[in-house]
């Protein structure tokens, strides 16, 4: 699968817009692009992160909730497929900057939407079915 230009939708990124899109389809996403979504949110936040990694992160950030993607969120199943693949993508770029609190801080939320045994698919992270 080719990555999309991605960067073109940062100005789509709010964080109110993230709150909401993540809450509204947190279920149908999966546990895994949620994790992936909620640690680079979280490491948006981080003073650790270059401006450079926070404008990609943004972007990726941004195509997710945009409701215009190469394929349309509304397509059930396939809808958030390209959706994850930017988001692994980027998040395997910031890895190393990742701080293990905002993990955790992502695996807690988690908790709120998933059941534990739906979570372990986050433990396969950087595979993308």
């Amino acid at each position: 699968m080719e990555l999309p230009d991605f960067m073109s939708y940062a100005n789509k990124f709010s964080q109110t817009d993230f709150v909401e899109k993540i809450s509204r389809i947190a279920k149908r996403a999966g546990a895994k692009l949620v994790y992936a979504a909620l640690i680079l949110f979280y490491t948006l936040q981080s003073d650790r992160v270059s401006k450079t990694d926070k404008a990609i992160i943004i972007g990726a950030l941004g195509y997710m909730i945009s409701p215009l993607d190469v394929i349309p969120d509304a397509i059930p199943i396939a809808g958030l497929t390209d959706d994850l693949a930017v988001l692994i993508y980027v998040l395997k770029k910031v890895w190393g900057d990742v701080d293990p609190e905002v993990k955790e801080k992502a695996r807690q939320r988690l908790s709120k939407w998933f059941d534990d045994d739906e979570i372990t698919e986050i433990n396969d992270l950087f595979s993308v079915e």
